[in-house]
C-alpha cells in the first residue's frame, strides 16, 4: 500500500456562500493529491504525459462527513490500496488541522496512450517506483 499527505489552505474562490468549501472542489483536492503523491516517487504527471501516457477518471466516489471553511489547513490523506496494472484505484482522506475527518472518496482511473486514446499499462517508471510499497 502506497499513501501520500500534502496540505493546503483553502481559499475564498473555493466557498460558496454559506463559507463552506465548495463540494465540487473535492476532486481538485484529490487531484493535487494524486499529483503531489507522483512527485514523491519521483515520476512527476508532467513526465507521464510526456512520455504519452494519460490518466483519466473513470469512476469517482465522494462522501462528505463534515464542511470545511475559509482558511482551514486541510490533510489530504491519498492511498494506493493495491499494486496497480492497468487500472489504478486511489482512496482519499481530508482532515482539518484539530484532525476532524472532512471529506473521503474514491476514484478509479485508467492508464491511456494519449496518442491512440487506447488502454496502456502502467508505465514502466511508475511501476518500479510503487511496487517496493506493494
Amino acid at each position: 500500500m502506497y499513501s501520500f499527505e500534502t496540505q493546503l489552505r483553502v481559499c475564498y474562490a473555493d466557498t460558496d456562500k454559506m463559507g463552506f468549501v465548495y463540494y465540487g472542489n473535492y476532486p481538485k483536492y484529490y487531484e493535487i493529491a494524486r499529483v503531489e503523491a507522483f512527485r514523491a516517487l519521483d515520476y512527476p504527471y508532467k513526465e507521464m504525459e510526456n512520455e504519452g501516457v494519460g490518466m483519466p477518471v473513470l469512476e469517482m466516489f465522494i462522501k462528505y462527513h463534515k464542511p470545511a471553511k475559509y482558511d482551514d489547513l486541510l490533510t489530504v490523506k491519498v492511498t494506493v490500496p493495491k499494486m496497480p496494472r492497468a487500472r489504478i484505484k486511489f482512496q482519499y482522506e481530508v482532515t482539518n488541522e484539530t484532525g476532524k475527518l472532512i471529506n473521503t472518496g474514491e476514484t478509479l482511473l485508467a492508464f491511456m496512450r494519449l496518442d491512440t486514446g487506447r488502454p496502456s499499462k502502467m508505465p514502466e517508471r511508475l511501476k518500479n517506483a510503487i511496487a517496493p510499497f506493494f
